[in-house]
């Protein structure tokens, strides 16, 4: 807008000069007649014709120097306002804790952030109409005696000098007082809010009183448009906060397992209970009719540290058992499980896991049994369950777990049943539509309309899924084959934790 001004400020000097050449009546000898008239010295006057050109040279260059200086100043008040609007407060805080010179200032202008900016707009729209003002007559001077010599007719060089003059000063504005100090602010918002800082503060109280009549009038016209004049400064979203995370790692500011990490705590809070789960079926658990032998084969085979024991069934529980409380035990005959039983504790299927690790963190126990909305027991969840959704798939030497997705032929991968379905739309680019399911299995159960049996095949838009082998009502492998896809290499499956194994079960 500023430039706008500029060009239509000089264009309205220039033009009643062309208009003033034309409107001639052409006569060439009244032409030569006014020349002379034009030339001779006024008798009451001292200066000679040398003289006045001599200062009118001087004149013209004095001009050309201030026009240079406003578009220096244009690019002042431009990096100061680039700097203000990139900067973010908390950046300035910092700079004043560590006292950097010219910090306070800095925070004293980004605190009054909507006056400080209109004081660069004003700042901006003066010297472009200044410059506009004084530029193009200057530069259009010091170049007709160049041209002169040779370019006979007046209006052609008067033409071709505006034409040089114009194009100039418009490039020495964009240039010098508009991309580069622009440009530089953007890319060192903190140095440059610091250089700026106490211009802009002098330039801020001089002219305050017509900031407020300015910052007045553009609120009326933005509540007119029905625009709320909040600060500039407004906190980032989760999704920008992801976005320059992406853009930091791109850079190599950050690194791949640190947006990772950082991805899985935005994450974390919105992941329930019921997706993190050991499914009832998986869950491995002792009966109180259990002899000491049989429960410590038991724990030898399945390799966990802590069981549920239960009466018959995860119907009926009693407690928890830890493996360090069946160390020690030999006599059978005053073995007594429920003696050493620890109290359980659910939780329901729909609690945010960001509010069950607070949970463990109170309870001292690192099981707890999931209840649905009729207070059926429908899993379990141990503490590695729930940090595995941050740290990713935490293993040790007693795990044998499987990548949940594996390349399986060109453009084919076998998928397990239980793999959470926003892993499968992530690494397979599936979509799951409106079906409200936690797992693969559970899409396919809720596409296929029936029980899943071995050999089904269903259509997921972009995909076709075979049932490869299932266990109870449950899809336990799945061929998946991508429509006109290229065998590709599955990323780190491993940082997927698995809902279905755990170390503590």
């Amino acid at each position: 807008m500023s430039r706008l001004l500029s060009l239509l400020l000089v264009f309205g000097l220039v033009l009643p000069v062309f208009a003033d050449e034309v409107s001639g009546d052409g006569d060439q000898d009244d032409q030569a007649d006014s020349r002379t008239t034009q030339v001779e010295p006024d008798s009451g006057s001292d200066e000679t014709p040398a003289e006045e050109d001599h200062g009118s040279v001087w004149s013209q260059l004095g001009f050309a120097t201030l026009a240079i200086f406003l578009v220096l100043l244009n690019g002042f008040f431009v990096a100061a306002e680039f700097a203000l609007v990139k900067v973010r407060a908390s950046q300035i805080e910092e700079l004043a804790r560590q006292n950097r010179p010219f910090s306070r200032t800095a925070l004293w202008l980004s605190e009054r952030m909507e006056d400080t900016l209109a004081a660069c707009q004003l700042g901006i729209t003066m010297a472009s109409l200044a410059l506009g003002y004084v530029g193009e007559p200057a530069f259009h001077h010091l170049l007709e005696p160049v041209l002169s010599p040779i370019i006979s007719n007046e209006t052609a060089m008067h033409i071709i000098s505006f034409g040089f003059a114009f194009t100039f000063i418009t490039a020495l504005h964009l240039i010098i007082g508009e991309q580069a100090p622009k440009i530089y602010a953007i890319r060192r918002p903190e140095q440059m809010v610091l250089w700026c800082a106490i211009p802009m503060k002098f330039f801020f109280v001089i002219s305050y009183p017509l900031l407020v009549a300015l910052n007045w009038s553009t609120e009326i016209i933005l509540k007119w448009m029905g625009v709320d004049s909040a600060g500039h400064d407004t906190p980032h979203t989760e999704e920008e906060i992801r976005a320059l995370l992406r853009e930091a790692r791109v850079h190599g500011d950050v690194t791949q397992n640190e947006q990772r990490l950082i991805d899985a705590v935005f994450e974390f809070d919105d992941m329930l209970c019921r997706r993190v789960m050991v499914p009832r079926g998986d869950v491995e658990f002792l009966t109180t009719d259990q002899t000491l032998e049989q429960c410590v084969g038991q724990a030898s085979q399945s390799r966990h540290t802590r069981f549920p024991l239960c009466n018959g069934s995860l119907d009926d529980v009693i407690g928890v058992v830890h493996i360090k409380d069946l160390v020690g035990l030999s006599d059978p005959e005053t073995f007594d499980l429920t003696k050493l039983a620890r109290e359980p504790q659910s939780v329901p299927e729909n609690m945010p896991i960001s509010r069950l690790l607070r949970f463990f963190q109170r309870i001292r126990q690192h099981m707890v049994f999931v209840a649905d909305e009729y207070g059926n027991t429908i899993g379990i969840v141990t503490l590695e369950n729930v940090l595995e959704q941050i740290v990713g798939a935490v293993q040790d030497e007693f795990d044998l777990e499987t990548p949940d997705i594996v390349p399986d032929g060109p453009g084919q991968f076998m998928v397990r049943g239980s793999t959470p379905i926003d892993v499968v739309e992530k690494i397979l680019n599936l979509y799951r539509g409106s079906d409200e399911v936690d797992t693969f299995s559970g899409l396919l159960m809720a596409r296929h309309g029936e029980v899943l049996e071995v050999g089904d095949r269903i259509d997921l838009g972009g995909a076709v899924a075979e049932v490869v082998e299932v266990k109870g009502t449950r899809a336990e492998k799945v061929r998946v084959t991508l429509d006109n896809s290229p065998a590709t290499e599955i990323p780190q499956i491993n940082d997927t934790p698995d809902e279905g194994a755990s170390d503590d079960h």
